[in-house]
């Protein structure tokens, strides 16, 4: 019976460790106002999925700001997503009704801002992973080859007749046609 339970926990043990060295949790945080901008960098073939991002209090709305390192063209910053508000109790939107959350992926390269707000705490969730999938199959430099499938189609197969064949001298004809 001892070696059975040693046998048990050493199995548990294994597993907890595959599950914590292999899972790749979501991450949340609380920025209340006097709190610095959240910054999270997100690298190269790594993207960032922002499953969560509220706001309760205050009276201007939290963005998600992103900027795209080297992309001077279009002034490198913009906004992605704006926090869902769990509190109409102040501000410009105090009247209106519940509003639906929004969901947002990064790609990376990037640099993702979340700036505190004043009187307000935002709640954000996310997750950051590696892109698996580089190259997307659009025939670019990702590196990726195609990969064939085999298409089978059904062959037409012969179908076995009767034929006779001539015989001895006393020919007897075939009985069928």
């Amino acid at each position: 019976m001892k070696t059975l339970t040693t046998r048990f926990f050493v199995a548990a043990f294994f597993l907890a460790a595959a599950a914590v060295a292999f899972a790749n949790p979501f991450k949340s945080k609380i920025i209340s106002s006097d709190d610095s901008v959240l910054v999270i960098t997100v690298p190269e073939d790594h993207f960032m999925k922002i499953t969560n991002f509220t706001q309760d209090g205050g009276t201007d709305r939290a963005v998600v700001e992103v900027t795209l390192p080297g992309d001077t063209e279009n002034g490198g910053t913009t906004n992605v997503l704006t926090a869902t508000r769990i509190d109409f109790s102040t501000g410009a939107n105090s009247q209106n009704s519940p509003e639906i959350g929004n969901r947002v992926t990064i790609a990376g390269p990037a640099i993702v801002k979340i700036r505190p707000i004043v009187g307000a705490k935002l709640f954000i969730s996310y997750r950051k992973e590696r892109d698996e999938g580089s190259g997307g199959g659009g025939g670019g430099a990702g590196g990726a080859s195609p990969t064939s499938i085999p298409i089978f189609s059904p062959t037409p197969t012969p179908t076995a007749s009767p034929t006779c064949t001539p015989g001895p001298p006393f020919f007897t004809p075939c009985p069928f046609p």
